[in-house]
């Protein structure tokens, strides 16, 4: 499958079958990832990696939607950053991720990211604690860094259908 292929059928994946992860796979997800580009080489970037359920659950209820189906994953990878080695962490974090999915789909896996940085742990509570606040309460080695995401990974249950090819010409700028 070509790059382009993988690109084109590459779809989040929230529902993962009761396998888990070989550590071979990890490491090279984890190899991967840390090639991503980051602004001025800083690498600001860390991972935090987990496929304890107790910590997978507590992950799932950072927020109170968007991040339950986590609970089922066989683990998760939280990315997150040295804030005070740049101003451009969330970006630098982001091309993380993206390198992270798109390592997870070469390898045969699912994926999804759940958003962390800004997001309430509470929708009905948007002034309260947010979901990164619970998360450094919950797993206190976090808690030196800003998380931007949680991406689940593992193998999914079924394979989803690619988008439909679709016309975007009309989102492309040329100059």
């Amino acid at each position: 499958m070509t790059f382009s292929e993988m690109v084109a059928n590459r779809r989040s994946v929230r529902k993962f079958l009761d396998r888990k992860v070989e550590q071979e796979k990890i490491e090279q997800i984890l190899r991967d990832t840390l090639t991503a580009p980051s602004s001025k080489n800083c690498r600001s970037t860390r991972i935090a990696v987990t496929q304890d359920a107790t910590i997978l659950d507590h992950i799932s209820r950072m927020r109170s939607y968007g991040s339950t189906f986590v609970r089922e994953a066989p683990m998760a990878f939280i990315l997150m950053a040295d804030a005070s080695n740049t101003d451009l962490w969330r970006e630098n974090c982001a091309i993380s991720a993206t390198m992270l999915q798109l390592s997870a789909e070469a390898l045969g896996l699912g994926s999804c990211w759940v958003h962390v940085d800004g997001r309430p742990h509470r929708e009905e509570e948007p002034n309260g604690l947010n979901a990164e606040e619970y998360l450094h309460e919950v797993i206190p080695a976090t808690a030196p860094y800003r998380i931007l995401c949680v991406v689940a990974v593992g193998y999914p249950e079924t394979t989803p259908k690619p988008h439909s090819p679709k016309d975007d010409s009309d989102k492309v700028i040329w100059l």
